[in-house]
């Protein structure tokens, strides 16, 4: 994952083939080419709608991921303070390991305090307790804090379209 901003110049059709993929991931090229030239009045072929996205894909854009329903996991907000003793010796192996743990979905760094936050998933709470006892086990030295949160009631898990609108806002 890159923290780069894509090379991109955003056409008119790219914002709202976006949106429509936001709003539909499964739609073709080819109904995307009649969704433009119905609603937009932007006639193109499939194929350069096709192109369009490819571009967009290969240029960082968007990410394409498979994000179960959220009916089918436990998520978890967790927060993760590092003990300042052992950081240098340890801090990768630890961050490396909730990186790269099937169970993370969203991983990132916030606050002054430099806390690392993780959103995960797991089949049922036994399950994330026992994530959580061999987190301790593996990076107990490093691991001055962790904090988790049971995420429930998730009332939006999806990409709204019209934030699209706003890569050509000036």
């Amino acid at each position: 994952m890159t923290s780069e901003m894509p090379d991109r110049e955003f056409k008119e059709r790219d914002v709202y083939i976006l949106r429509e993929l936001a709003a539909d991931p499964q739609r073709s090229s080819r109904e995307l080419a009649d969704i433009l030239d119905e609603q937009y009045g932007i006639d193109v072929s499939h194929v350069t709608v096709s192109e369009s996205i490819r571009e967009m894909r290969d240029a960082g854009v968007f990410r394409e991921a498979i994000v179960p329903n959220e009916s089918l996991f436990n998520f978890a907000l967790f927060e993760f303070k590092f003990n300042p003793e052992h950081f240098a010796d340890a801090w990768h192996d630890a961050m490396v390991y909730i990186r790269d743990d099937r169970h993370t979905l969203f991983y990132f760094l916030s606050d002054g305090a430099y806390q690392w936050k993780s959103v995960m998933m797991f089949p049922s709470r036994q399950a994330e307790s026992k994530w959580i006892h061999e987190f301790y086990k593996r990076h107990g030295n490093v691991v001055q804090n962790v904090r988790n949160s049971v995420v429930h009631n998730v009332l939006k898990f999806r990409t709204d379209p019209e934030l699209f609108t706003e890569l050509t806002a000036e």
